[in-house]
C-alpha cells in the first residue's frame, strides 16, 4: 500500500472529529457559492521526464518554475453548522522545466492542470463567527502539457494531453463578516499524473470569498410576552397620628418571558441590538422598585443534543445576566444564571411532530426557545 502524506492523514482526521461532533442544536441549511485565488507548488522530476520522453538521452542541468497561480469557481450545499457538500471548477496554473541534455540539445516544457472536484467539507466552530474546515474529496483533472526541444530533444512532440481521476484533502479556517459573506483561507493538496504518467502533487494555498444564499433569515418574535409586575400601590399615610415611612409594595415573584430568537439570533448566544431594547425596557420597570433577588433562566428547543443545548442554554442565561449588570446597573449579587436545557418545553408533546420538514419544525418549537427572568420582591 502507498504510504499516506501527513496532509493526507491531517485532512482524514480532521474530517473524521468533525463527523463525531454533534451537529448544532439550532442548525441551518442552504446554498453557497464562491471563488478563490491563491498560488500552487507542483511536485517536479525535470531528469525523470526528460528520460522517458527522451530514452537514452541524460540529463546535465535543469530549470523549473513550479509555482503558478491558482483559482477556483465553486458552489455548495450547508446541511447544517457541521457538514456541507461542495462542488466546483479549478485551474492549478502552469508548470515549467527546461533540461541540457547529453548527447547535446535541450528540451522545455510547460503544463497546465484544470479539473473538477467534489468534496465532502467539514466545519468545527471555534467561536459565533471563526471556524476551521477540513474537507477530503474527488476530483478529475485534465492536463495540457507543450514541449520543444533542440539537438537531441528536436524531435519531441510539441503537444499532448491527458485525463486522471483521484483524491484532494484540505484544511482551512473560515470567518462570517456578515450574515451573507464569509472569507475562507485554505491548503489543498491535488494528486495528479504529470506528462509521463508519473503521480505528482500540486499543493495550493488560497483565499476564498464566500456567499451563502437561500439561507433561512434569523427568525425575530413579534414581541417578548411580558408579564408585567402589578402597579405599585400609593403610598399611604396614616393619620392622624404622625406619618408613619411610606410602606412601598413589591408584589409576590413575577415571571417575563424573552423569545432567544429576539435576544439573540438564530443559534446565538450573543445579545443583539433587538434584544438589547427589550432588556432596557425591563430594566427600567425595575428602576426604584425594592426587589430580593432575580433568577435568569436559558431554555432551548429539544433539536440536538442535551450536552450542546444544555451549553447553549447556559450561554444566554449568562449573557442576559451580565448584560443587565453591565447596562441595567441590576446589583451582581441579586441575580444568577442557570441553563434549563430542553428540560422545560412549553409546547405540548404533540404539537409539533417530527415528521415536519426540517424549517416547518424549528418555527413550531420556536416557543421553546427562551429566557426567563424571575423577580422575587420584598415587602
Amino acid at each position: 500500500m502507498k504510504k499516506l502524506t501527513v496532509l493526507h492523514l491531517l485532512g482524514v482526521a480532521g474530517m473524521a472529529t468533525f463527523l463525531a461532533s454533534s451537529a448544532y442544536a439550532q442548525s441551518t441549511s442552504h446554498f453557497y457559492g464562491g471563488g478563490s485565488v491563491g498560488q500552487s507548488r507542483t511536485e517536479m522530476d525535470p531528469a525523470h521526464t526528460t528520460g522517458v520522453l527522451l530514452p537514452g538521452v541524460n540529463t546535465t542541468g535543469a530549470a523549473t518554475d513550479n509555482k503558478g497561480n491558482a483559482f477556483k469557481i465553486f458552489g455548495g450545499y450547508q446541511f447544517n453548522r457541521n457538514i456541507a457538500l461542495e462542488a466546483g471548477f479549478f485551474d492549478l496554473g502552469k508548470n515549467r522545466f527546461s533540461t541540457s541534455t547529453s548527447p547535446s540539445g535541450t528540451l522545455s516544457g510547460e503544463t497546465r492542470v484544470q479539473g473538477l472536484n467534489f468534496d465532502l467539507v467539514g466545519t468545527l466552530p471555534l467561536t459565533e463567527r471563526f471556524s476551521a474546515l477540513a474537507r477530503v474529496g474527488a476530483q478529475h483533472a485534465w492536463s495540457k502539457d507543450r514541449f520543444s526541444g533542440t539537438g537531441a530533444g528536436a524531435g519531441i512532440p510539441s503537444s499532448s494531453k491527458h485525463n486522471d481521476s483521484n483524491y484532494k484533502v484540505g484544511l482551512g479556517v473560515q470567518y462570517e463578516m456578515t450574515p451573507a459573506f464569509w472569507i475562507r483561507g485554505d491548503v489543498e493538496r491535488y494528486r495528479i499524473k504529470d506528462a509521463v504518467g508519473r503521480r505528482a502533487n500540486v499543493d495550493v494555498a488560497s483565499v476564498s470569498l464566500v456567499f451563502p444564499f437561500g439561507r433561512a433569515p434569523e427568525r425575530v418574535a413579534a414581541a417578548p410576552v411580558y408579564v408585567a409586575p402589578a402597579p405599585m400601590p400609593v403610598p399611604v399615610a396614616v393619620a392622624p397620628a404622625p406619618a408613619p415611612a411610606p410602606v412601598v409594595m413589591v408584589p409576590a415573584p413575577q415571571r417575563v418571558s424573552f423569545s432567544a430568537d429576539t435576544l439573540f439570533g438564530f443559534d446565538k448566544s450573543t445579545v443583539r441590538p433587538e434584544g438589547r431594547v427589550e432588556l432596557d425596557k425591563f430594566s427600567n420597570q425595575l428602576s426604584g422598585t425594592s426587589y430580593q433577588s432575580i433568577s435568569v433562566e436559558g431554555h432551548t428547543d429539544r433539536l440536538g443534543s442535551t450536552a450542546y443545548n444544555q451549553t447553549l442554554s447556559e450561554e444566554r442565561a449568562e449573557s442576559v445576566k451580565n448584560y443587565l449588570v453591565t447596562s441595567g446597573n441590576i446589583d451582581p449579587t441579586r441575580i444568577s444564571a442557570v441553563g434549563k436545557s430542553e428540560t422545560q418545553p412549553v409546547t405540548a408533546a404533540g404539537d409539533c411532530s417530527d415528521n415536519l420538514a426540517r424549517s416547518a419544525l424549528i418555527n413550531c418549537l420556536q416557543p421553546d426557545r427562551r429566557v426567563e427572568v424571575e423577580v422575587t420582591g420584598t415587602r
